[in-house]
């Protein structure tokens, strides 16, 4: 299969274009791919240190600031050339599928290969659709989407249940002992994270929280992101309390947790669930459409997850939350059932049999 590839800004986005591409290749290992990606964020030095090729355009979202019309402005003269320019790339490369998982990038891509007479599919990760895909409708074959109740939001005449693919790749990780991290295997265990760009707002929060906690019986791995590694680093922290800036495979690392605290965005959603771990959610307030508040009360709502607003966030509050879950051993139980029984735990594999069809 030839397979042009599109998506970007956060590892939100791009992780599950990958895991998309892996499954391809693992099914199809003679498959060639083109990943078209922004100039400028996380994807440009993510994915060429796969050994996929990657080409890049130079595009910025739309705002809705009026006072940002006049780089609006300019961002429509960038649209369309990055619009030529992908036409250019597939009349060269002649895919047989256009796959988007979202991310602003992805418009020029999805509009060339529709003019291209090429099949598209889109991948929609959070509940309520994004701007991009919601722009795209008119021009692709097929809609994935990871919760169901994405299709009220989305009229399509295709729209697919499909979950996260990074469910599928989470289940295949082979775990990561805590004790490579220096925690201790015999006592309970609490990761947090703030996703993919770490979150600054959060990062102040918990380091107040995170000096409380020396007299507490769990453990705590905390993941800064690598800009505020630094400060955490050089503050006095509790024996008990293990900082660093970044963890590969943290997919893997979760399986040795007892308990995880993280933003709702849609990866992670789709990680904790596959691998049933109770969890207290701080949804980002930042993002478009607050989409993470309702990733997270799709988890509330089951009774599998815990959820602090960030406006509520205090150590006295994060502390209550905590030790109402890992103290209680039926309500941790009880997250878990939960949780697997909202999980999609073949994923890339439904994508992949979507696209086969389409193809046929």
């Amino acid at each position: 299969m030839r397979v042009v590839i599109t998506a970007g800004g956060t590892g939100g986005h791009i992780y599950p274009a990958l895991a998309i591409l892996d499954y391809i290749k693992e099914r199809e290992p003679d498959s060639e791919f083109i990943y078209i990606g922004t100039h400028n964020r996380m994807e440009k030095d993510i994915v060429p240190k796969r050994g996929i090729k990657y080409e890049a355009i130079c595009i910025y979202g739309l705002s809705t600031s009026l006072k940002l019309m006049g780089r609006n402005i300019k961002n429509v003269f960038l649209i369309n050339k990055a619009y030529k320019r992908c036409v250019e790339i597939i009349k060269d490369f002649k895919p047989d599928v256009v796959i988007g998982v979202g991310g602003y990038v992805t418009y020029p891509v999805i509009k060339a290969a529709h003019a291209c007479h090429v099949k598209t599919f889109i991948h929609e990760q959070n509940s309520i659709p994004g701007k991009a895909n919601k722009g795209l409708l008119k021009w692709v074959d097929v809609v994935g989407v990871s919760f169901d109740e994405s299709k009220k939001y989305i009229k399509h005449d295709k729209v697919v249940l499909t979950g996260n693919p990074v469910s599928e790749k989470a289940l295949k990780a082979e775990v990561i002992p805590k004790t490579k991290y220096g925690l201790d295997k015999n006592k309970k265990s609490i990761l947090i994270f703030n996703g993919s760009l770490g979150s600054g707002s959060v990062n102040l929060k918990m380091l107040d929280f995170l000096s409380t906690v020396g007299d507490e019986k769990y453990q705590i791995l905390y993941i800064t992101g690598n800009g505020f590694y630094d400060k955490f680093k050089n503050s006095n922290l509790p024996k008990n309390v293990f900082i660093y800036p970044y963890v590969d495979n943290l997919s893997g690392l979760m399986k040795d947790m007892d308990l995880i605290i993280c933003r709702a965005g849609a990866s992670s959603i789709a990680e904790i669930t596959a691998l049933g771990l109770p969890v207290i959610f701080i949804p980002s307030p930042y993002v478009a459409n607050n989409h993470q508040y309702y990733n997270a009360r799709a988890i509330i709502d089951a009774e599998a997850g815990d959820m602090i607003l960030e406006q509520d966030l205090t150590s006295e509050v994060l502390k209550e939350h905590i030790d109402a879950i890992i103290n209680d051993e039926a309500k941790m139980r009880n997250m878990s059932k939960n949780l697997k029984k909202l999980s999609i735990n073949d994923s890339a594999t439904k994508i992949y049999n979507e696209i086969k069809d389409m193809l046929s």
